[in-house]
Parts: C-alpha cells; structure tokens; sequence
C-alpha cells in the first residue's frame, strides 16, 4: 500500500468524522456550552479540545509537507502556535470548524500519488525540544504521523465524551457503514 493511500483516506475520514463529532455537541447543548466545549481537557496538565482539533490538523500538514520534501508554509507555523495557545485562546467553534474544512480542502487538493516515496527513504524529525529521530518514510508514517494523528483525534472524542456529548462508536467510525452487511 502506497503512503498515499494510507494516509490521505485517515486524515480525511477521521478529521471528517471530528467535525461530526463538533456538530453533534452543538446540537446537543446551547451555545455558551459548546463554546465553552473548546476549553475542556481530560486532564489539567493536558491541552484542552481546541488544542486537539488543531493538532490533529497540524499533522496531516506535516505528514503531506514532509513527504513532499517541501517547507512548511508560515500558516502551519501559526496553526501550532494556535494550538500551544489554545489553553488561554481556545478560539470559537466556528474557528475549530474553518481549520478542519481548511485541512480537508488542502487534503481533497493532493494529487493521487502526492505523498508516495520509497517507504525505505531516509528521514530526520526534530522535534522542538531538541530530539532528533532518525526513521525511514514507512516508519515515520506508521510510527510518528499516524499515532500522532489518532493520539489527537482519540483526545479529542474523549474530552468530548467526558463532557456528555452524545456520541459513540458509530460516530468514530462512520466511514465504515459503506461496508457493512447484515447476515
């Protein structure tokens, strides 16, 4: 299976299925309590939900920018610096719906084979704190990209859940009903 083929269907399944997860909560509740929605944390030393919508869009840029060999542009820069901020700045629902739909545009924008590589192609992830891991393309993938991704998307639908929104396995899962059948 090419990286493309992996990569480009999650993001764009589960980042759509995040912005069902919003729309649910905003049915659910009023106003002033799905706002409030962007600034519940699971935890108080973890980042809050609309860190996590953030984050989960600042990898599928990553992931599609670093198999491209190209820089991040200046807005991934400022998504992240959103998220890091999003403790004191959670932004409004609206903002967290505008980042998914700009993620999922540049995403549906990618050609077919956008982010094919040798899987066996050698890469460098810094991270800002100084660590430096030396992985291949396929292991950057499965080992980095992915389980960032889902560690951000699996946050977010906890916090969501923890706040009493209504929401549940076929709410994480709804591209899967294509194939379903009954016996």
């Amino acid at each position: 299976m090419s990286l493309t083929a992996l990569l480009l269907p999650t993001f764009t399944q589960m980042l759509t299925a995040l912005s069902g997860w919003l729309t649910k909560a905003q049915a659910q509740m009023p106003q002033s309590a799905s706002e409030a929605l962007l600034s519940a944390r699971l935890a108080p030393d973890m980042f809050p939900l609309s860190t996590q919508i953030r984050f989960s869009c600042v990898q599928a840029y990553e992931a599609a920018y670093r198999f491209r060999g190209l820089d991040f542009p200046q807005s991934i820069d400022a998504l992240l610096d959103e998220g890091r901020n999003g403790g004191e700045t959670p932004g409004s629902m609206s903002d967290a719906f505008a980042r998914i739909a700009e993620t999922l545009a540049f995403l549906n924008a990618l050609a077919p084979d956008a982010l094919d590589m040798d899987p066996a192609a050698p890469m460098v992830h810094t991270l800002p704190s100084g660590m430096i891991f030396d992985l291949t393309a396929e292991q950057y993938a499965r080992d980095w990209v992915l389980a960032q991704f889902y560690f951000h998307i699996i946050t977010a639908y906890a916090i969501l859940r923890k706040e009493q929104v209504d929401i549940g396995k076929i709410d994480y899962i709804p591209h899967m009903l294509p194939y379903l059948r009954t016996h």
